[in-house]
């Protein structure tokens, strides 16, 4: 099963390749193999036994079903197909069928209207046309073509790429047609902070929209803010069709995106929780970290108020480790415990002086963490922020913000290597913000044990590192001082999961909670865990679909005392063991459209409060957006 036996994968244009294969996945679940694939992109096959015919038929069948009818020769040919196939594997087939079914592909390939009917026929095509014999066999055997077991899945560039699988040209398609609410619906079913999220999110999904290789990518993000947002406008309750209360409860550690929406999809699956929080109000990092020009708070607590509806309790003020502790509430009758702690600490700079204690010398998260609670955590007039994330993009607008007056940003790379927004990157320029590049901190100074100043290097870049980013390496000589009167890093977050567990749970070197990559179950059966606490710091989308997932799995567990991987995980993982998006794809036309511009207040406003910055778009501009949307959707089949 080592050896693929035959593949047209990634190159169909020029026929099966039986060279450099080894690379396709050959798993489809803990020691079962994935005997053959079908999908956008051709197929591939591991085992010689599979029948292509059964596996043609079972593809069409699929095509068929996942076909929107808006066109005809996708609802109509893909249609006809399957039928022809079925007559195939019934025995009854003619040798005609077959030039017929080449023609039906190659028709629906050239003329549909969306990614169904442009790739679908894809494989089939390659099987008539590179495993002709095997058609021409079940036309002329006249025997019926047993039906193997098939697993299937729908995905698109933008789905792979977002950590929660959103539907993402479902719900952009409802936006088109008018139908916020149907969008609102399928947004919640795989994002249950969608006003939030249209908010914040670092957007991959937009990183891998095949219109950005003709254009710009289609404005996912706010297509979602659009959608929560008329729901506030409006004053719509959001109803959710809960299953039957279960008589099990589960406790979760943390109020975060990731215990949230843990919560969120127990409750609809119809199991109380308790939701155990340190802070005094919910959100974690989203709350702490995301300062309110970014995401409004009343916004944030009508999301949690959402899924405290479907039945989760906060208890606010509770450290578990200290307070209390997993044994206890195995004790107190949890069945489940689901650990979604963040990485509330910040990452050491390894500069002297940073750990000794002087004023005005503060985190990047604590100093956020301030803000968000209404202080001025640091006073003065000049201040120097490390870093070149989205994390250091917030300190710099915040002290703007807290009434710093000379607001300085200092990243031992350049521009083109930061790893913020590049929205958050522009507006901080546009408030004020000085840019320093190529520039290492060596040294923080200080006056009467109050700091005075940063001892720095001059950098330049050199070959690239482990992130394939150019590494900086120091100019030698060229050290300089600046003065200021704080200092706030904001270079990294660091996880502290070991304070909430017992000694004996497993972790990794990182000190990050060790769970299966699918299920999100630890070594001790009861506890799972997602979020930060188990990939080291992440995205808000990530935690949040960690939460999602953690819930199916423990409901599992729950209800039949395993938590074992089904089909539909695997799918998952092998779509995306093969990727969906090609960058290299090229497109037929060029710059036909924009994007929405959204409107921001003016940098002289904004910067004298934290009202929010950006507004969303207009039902217009949102039906006009909605309508650049290419609906990428790919159908995979994997025979197992």
């Amino acid at each position: 099963m080592e050896n693929v036996v035959f593949s047209t994968w990634g190159n169909w244009k020029t026929g099966p390749d039986r060279g450099e294969t080894d690379d396709l996945p050959a798993e489809f679940g803990q020691e079962k193999p994935l005997k053959a694939f079908m999908g956008w992109d051709g197929l591939f096959v591991r085992d010689a036994a599979v029948n292509i015919v059964d596996m043609a038929r079972e593809y069409a069948a699929e095509a068929m079903k996942q076909s929107c009818g808006h066109c005809t020769p996708c609802r109509t040919g893909t249609s006809r197909m399957s039928a022809i196939l079925d007559r195939i594997c019934e025995g009854q087939g003619t040798e005609g069928d077959l030039d017929t079914l080449e023609y039906l592909a190659r028709f629906i390939m050239n003329t549909s209207y969306c990614d169904i009917g442009l790739t679908s026929p894809r494989p089939i095509l390659d099987a008539l046309t590179y495993r002709h014999e095997d058609f021409l066999t079940a036309v002329r055997e006249k025997k019926p073509v047993p039906k193997a077991e098939y697993a299937a899945k729908v995905t698109a560039p933008c789905t792979n790429a977002c950590p929660s699988h959103l539907d993402i040209p479902g719900y952009v398609e409802k936006i088109r047609l008018g139908k916020w609410d149907e969008s609102l619906e399928i947004i919640r079913n795989d994002c249950c902070m969608p006003g939030t999220i249209g908010r914040v999110c670092v957007r991959p999904c937009e990183f891998n929209c095949r219109r950005g290789l003709m254009d710009e990518p289609i404005a996912i993000k706010t297509l979602k803010r659009f959608a929560a947002d008329r729901e506030l406008e409006l004053g719509i309750e959001p109803e959710f069709d809960a299953s039957e209360s279960k008589p099990d409860k589960v406790a979760i550690i943390g109020a975060g995106p990731a215990g949230l929406a843990c919560a969120n999809y127990l409750g609809l699956r119809g199991y109380k929780t308790t939701i155990y929080e340190a802070l005094p109000e919910p959100g974690g990092m989203a709350r702490t970290g995301i300062p309110s020009y970014r995401l409004p708070r009343d916004l944030l607590r009508r999301e949690v108020s959402v899924v405290e509806k479907l039945g989760a309790e906060i208890k606010y003020g509770v450290n578990v480790g200290e307070d209390i502790t997993i044994e206890d509430l195995s004790k107190e009758g949890y069945k489940a415990i689901f650990v979604g702690v963040g990485a509330p600490e910040s990452s050491s700079m390894r500069c002297e002086g940073e750990d000794a204690g002087y004023m005005c010398f503060m985190t990047g998260i604590y100093f956020l963490r301030e803000v968000a609670f209404g202080r001025r955590p640091i006073e003065g007039k000049k201040i120097l922020v490390i870093g070149g994330g989205n994390v250091a993009m917030d300190c710099v607008r915040s002290a703007l913000r807290t009434g710093f007056e000379d607001v300085n940003l200092i990243y031992r790379r350049t521009e083109a290597e930061m790893p913020a927004d590049p929205i958050e990157i522009e507006e901080a320029k546009e408030e004020g913000v000085i840019f320093h590049y190529l520039v290492q901190p060596i040294k923080v100074l200080a006056k009467d044990n109050k700091v005075s100043g940063l001892e720095c290097l001059k950098m330049e870049l050199g070959e690239p590192d482990e992130s394939g980013r150019r590494r900086p390496v120091p100019v030698e000589g060229s050290n300089f001082v600046i003065e200021c009167d704080a200092v706030v890093p904001a270079i990294g977050q660091i996880c502290v999961v070991d304070c909430v567990l017992p000694d004996d749970m497993e972790l990794t070197r990182w000190k990050t909670l060790v769970v299966d990559e699918m299920t999100f179950q630890s070594s001790t059966a009861e506890v799972f865990g997602g979020g930060d606490c188990i990939t080291g710091p992440d995205t808000l989308i990530a935690a949040l679909a960690a939460g999602k997932k953690s819930a199916k799995f423990i409901a599992k567990y729950l209800e039949t005392g395993d938590s074992q991987p089904e089909d539909e995980e695997w799918m998952e993982k092998t779509i995306s063991d093969l990727g969906v998006f090609d960058p290299k794809e090229k497109m037929p036309f060029k710059g036909q459209t924009q994007r929405p511009k959204l409107v921001a207040l003016d940098p002289e406003v904004r910067i004298q409060n934290f009202e929010e910055v950006e507004s969303g778009i207009s039902s217009a501009e949102a039906l006009k957006e909605a309508a650049r949307c290419l609906r990428c959707y790919r159908i995979g089949l994997a025979a197992v």
